[in-house]
This record gives C-alpha cells, sequence and structure tokens, in this order.
C-alpha cells in the first residue's frame, strides 16, 4: 500500500474538525502520490535537506525523557481550564479538557517532533521563537537540539502555560523562556526585544489573517540563515490560503511542504522554488 497507517492517522480526529474524513483522505493521497522523493530532486541544497535532516531516522538518547513523559501525560485524566485563542474559538472560549486530551490532540507526533530536533541539529540553530507551547512536547525536542542556545515559547492559555512549565522543570529543561499571553499581545515586545532569530515555530492560531499578520510581524527579524516552520498548513482552507501567501511572498526563496509541516528558507543565494516532498 502507497501509505502507511502511521501516516494518515497522525493526530486523526483533530485533523477531522475543520475538513470531513472523505475529503481529508482525498486531499492527503493526492499530496502523497504527487510528492517528490531524493530521486525527484535537483535542488543541491533540497537534496541535502531530504538526505541528511528528513530521511534521517537516528535515535537520539536526549529526547528519551521527553517520551517518557509524553506516555505519562497520556494516561492523565485530570482536567484543566483552558483559553482557546485559535481557529475554532469564540471569543477567547474557556474550555475544560484532559491533560492526556491535550497531549493526544495537540502535542506534535514523536515523527513529526523528531524532524524538529533534526532541523535545528543540522542548521545550528542557537536561538528560535515557538509561537504555541501546548503540553511542551515539541518545546523539549528543539530546547535539546540546542543545549547551548535557547528557546521563547509563547502560550496563550495559562493553564496549559502551567503544565508545559512543569513538564520543564520535572525533565531540568534551563534553556526554555516561557512567555504567557495572546500572540497579539507579546509577540511585537519578544521581537523587538531579541531583534533576530535562528528559527521560528509557528505552531499557534490558525486562522488565515492570524497566520500571516505573524509571518509579517517576524520578516523584518530574520537573517539569511533563519528558518521558519509552519504547522498544520493544510489543517483547513484558510490555512491552505495562508501557506500559498507565504510561498509567494517576495522575500521567501526556498519551501518544502511536507502536508502537516512546511518550511520556508531564506537565503538569499537560493533560486525561488516550492518543492512537495514525501514524508
Amino acid at each position: 500500500m502507497f501509505c502507511t497507517a502511521e501516516k494518515i492517522t497522525i493526530r486523526f480526529f483533530y485533523y477531522f474538525s475543520p475538513m470531513n474524513r472523505f475529503v481529508f483522505m482525498k486531499d492527503y493521497i493526492r499530496y502523497y502520490i504527487g510528492a517528490k522523493t531524493k530521486h525527484d530532486i535537483h535542488s543541491p541544497f533540497v537534496f541535502k535537506f531530504v538526505t541528511k535532516v528528513l530521511n534521517i531516522k537516528a535515535k537520539d538518547e536526549l529526547t528519551d525523557e521527553t517520551e517518557k513523559l509524553r506516555k505519562e501525560l497520556l494516561s492523565i485524566s485530570d482536567e484543566i481550564t483552558i483559553r482557546d485563542f485559535g481557529a475554532g474559538a469564540a471569543n477567547n472560549a474557556e474550555s475544560t479538557k484532559k491533560v492526556k486530551d491535550i497531549v493526544k490532540n495537540s502535542a506534535k507526533s514523536r515523527k513529526y517532533a523528531s524532524l524538529l530536533y533534526r532541523i535545528f541539529r543540522y542548521y545550528n540553530v542557537r536561538k528560535a521563537l515557538e509561537l504555541g507551547t501546548s503540553a511542551g512536547i515539541s518545546s523539549m525536542y528543539m530546547a535539546s537540539a540546542m543545549p547551548h542556545g535557547r528557546l521563547i515559547t509563547v502560550e496563550g492559555s495559562p493553564e496549559i502555560a502551567k503544565l508545559a512549565l512543569e513538564n520543564f522543570n520535572r525533565i531540568g529543561f534551563k534553556n526554555i523562556s516561557q512567555v504567557v499571553g495572546n500572540f497579539d499581545d507579546v509577540l511585537k515586545e519578544i521581537l523587538q526585544k531579541e531583534q533576530s532569530f535562528d528559527c521560528v515555530f509557528f505552531d499557534g492560531n490558525h486562522r488565515e489573517e492570524a497566520t500571516l499578520r505573524y509571518f509579517e510581524q517576524c520578516l523584518p527579524f530574520v537573517h539569511n540563515d533563519t528558518v521558519f516552520i509552519f504547522d498544520d498548513i493544510n489543517w483547513s482552507g484558510e490555512m491552505k490560503r495562508a501557506w500559498q501567501n507565504i510561498k509567494e511572498h517576495s522575500s521567501v526563496r526556498v519551501t518544502i511542504d511536507l502536508y502537516f509541516l512546511g518550511i520556508v528558507f531564506f537565503r538569499k543565494e537560493l533560486s525561488k522554488e516550492n518543492f512537495v516532498i514525501r514524508f
């Protein structure tokens, strides 16, 4: 069969909130059939990304503690009150969710969290920004890849931020700085204070307007080697349009579409190209 059960079931029910199952399956199958592999790629830069980052399966012991914690969190039925500022939220509505459901539905799977780790290691990321902490699984993967660097992670919901901080402290991360607040209220101050980032991971508000606004806000603070990573680029029609606009932006040189993640490079020495790659 052309795709594994793992690929199809990643955050399965989460993805079917904006799209019905039939539409999702058609969309994913179209991606999988049309996506390129390393044998189809003629760009040396992208070929190196595929062979040295994307397709590397080496296990790293630095992330074992995070996976042990994930397993424990998936068994916790305690409920916490959260405030949702993202897509699907009505007037910053509050709701109650079990810890295990937050981790199951919002945390990056090991496959994609490991990819974030490899991207950070390969491109020698030293200062990064994450918009959308959730339980902190992806934060800990990224922080593990930059022991001498610093990750600033922003979470809008105070109770989820508290959960993430407890997780960081349990494993002993000292290189994660947490900011609690609505992205609209805190992002400008963070950018002005830090001035530049090696990587920005956009994993929060999945609305078209908000995604493009945060993208534009971060653009003045990139350098030639900065990497932007966007989560859920095919989550909805809005996110598809946002991703298309990002690809077409004059500052963007190379984009890589992995269906669930979109990766953006700004290197001026590269020709402007967009790649859809199987992962």
